[in-house]
C-alpha cells in the first residue's frame, strides 16, 4: 500500500505519524514493521525516529497471504449493513474479532473471509478490514471496510471524533450522579500487564456516562467514547468504583447472573459514508443476556 504524506506537515517521528493515521495499529507493532524492513520512505529503509515532513512515499508491504493460514470459516453473521465499501456487523458476545498467535480460527475475521471477497489490507492479512475492534466479551455494532480507501477515511473519522460510538452497561453499585465525565490515562498495569489501567504514562482517555436506570445494586448506564483506549470503559468505571457486571479482569465481585463476560455492548455507531459522504447511523439491539438480566432487574419492554 502507498500513502502521501500531506505537504507541509509539521515535521513528526514517522512511527507518531502513522499511528495517527492509523490509530488501530500500535506504535510498538509499527516500530516492528519499520525495523524488519516493511515500511521504506521514498523507497528506502529508515528508522523509526526518521523524520517526515511532507511529500514523502510511504510504502507498506502487505504479508503474502501464502505466510499464513487464516481460512475463512462459514460462520453466523449478523450484519447490519453491507455495500461496496463498508460492512457493519453485529458482533457476538465471546467472538474474538482478530486471529491471533493462540486463536487461529472462529475469529470475525474468520467469517468475514467467508462472507466477502474483499476486505481492505491496510492491517495485512491477520485483521483485514479492521478498522476499530471489540473485546471477546463485548458484543455490538461494529464497521469493517472493505478497501483500503475506505479504511484510511474510516480510521480518520475515528481518530478526528466524526464517527461516535456509544455503549450500554451494567455496572455494579448505584451511580449517584445522572451524568458525567471521566478522564484517566490509560496504558500497561504496572504490575499485571494483561490489563489496562490508568498510569501517568498512558494515552489520554476520555469516557461520557450517562445513568438510564437505576437499581437497588446496579446501575444501567449509556457511555460514549471520545477517545478509543484498550479497555477504556473497564478500566474508567472501574476507577469511579464500578466495575462491570461479569468483568472477572478488572473486579472480584460476584457475578450473580448468567452471563459470560462484561455486560456491555456497542449499542450504536454514526459515520460518515466514505464514498458517498452521507451520515449513517446503526443501531445493534442488546443481547439476549443482557436484556433478561435488566429484566430481571426490573425493566420491562
Amino acid at each position: 500500500m502507498n500513502l502521501t504524506v500531506e505537504e507541509n506537515l509539521t515535521p513528526r517521528r514517522l512511527d507518531v505519524y502513522l499511528n495517527e493515521k492509523f490509530s488501530e495499529w500500535s506504535r510498538s507493532h509499527i516500530q516492528k514493521l519499520i525495523a524488519d524492513g516493511l515500511i521504506t520512505v521514498d523507497a528506502a529503509q529508515v528508522k523509526a525516529s526518521f523524520k517526515v515532513t511532507g511529500g514523502e512515499e510511504i510504502f507498506i508491504k502487505e504479508i503474502d497471504a501464502a505466510e499464513v493460514d487464516y481460512l475463512p470459516e462459514d460462520l453466523p453473521l449478523d450484519i447490519l449493513y453491507e455495500d461496496a465499501d463498508i460492512i457493519v456487523v453485529n458482533k457476538a458476545r465471546g467472538m474474538t474479532v482478530h486471529p491471533a498467535e493462540t486463536v487461529k480460527s472462529g475469529t470475525l475475521v474468520n467469517a468475514l473471509l467467508y462472507h466477502c471477497k474483499d476486505l481492505s489490507g491496510i492491517n495485512g492479512v491477520k485483521r483485514p478490514g479492521i478498522v476499530h475492534r471489540l473485546d471477546k466479551d463485548t458484543s455490538g455494532v461494529m464497521v469493517v471496510a472493505k478497501n483500503d480507501a475506505a479504511h484510511i477515511d474510516l480510521a480518520a473519522q475515528i481518530k478526528d471524533k466524526i464517527a461516535t460510538r456509544t455503549y450500554r452497561a451494567i455496572v455494579h453499585g448505584v451511580l449517584t450522579d445522572n451524568a458525567g465525565i471521566i478522564s484517566g490515562a490509560i496504558g500497561r498495569d504496572k504490575v499485571d500487564r494483561k490489563k489496562m489501567a490508568i498510569v501517568p504514562d498512558g494515552k489520554p482517555a476520555v469516557t461520557e456516562f450517562k445513568v438510564l436506570e437505576r437499581f437497588e445494586n446496579f446501575t444501567y448506564v449509556e457511555c460514549k467514547l471520545q477517545t478509543g483506549r484498550t479497555h477504556q470503559i473497564r478500566v474508567h468505571m472501574t476507577a469511579i468504583g464500578h466495575p462491570l457486571l461479569g468483568d472477572a479482569k478488572y473486579t472480584a465481585r460476584k457475578n450473580f447472573f448468567k452471563i459470560e463476560g462484561q455486560a456491555l455492548h456497542s449499542h450504536t455507531l454514526s459515520l460518515i459514508h466514505p464514498t458517498t459522504k452521507e451520515l449513517m447511523s446503526f443501531t445493534a439491539p442488546l443481547p439476549d443476556d443482557m436484556q433478561k438480566i435488566l429484566e430481571g432487574l426490573g425493566i420491562r419492554n
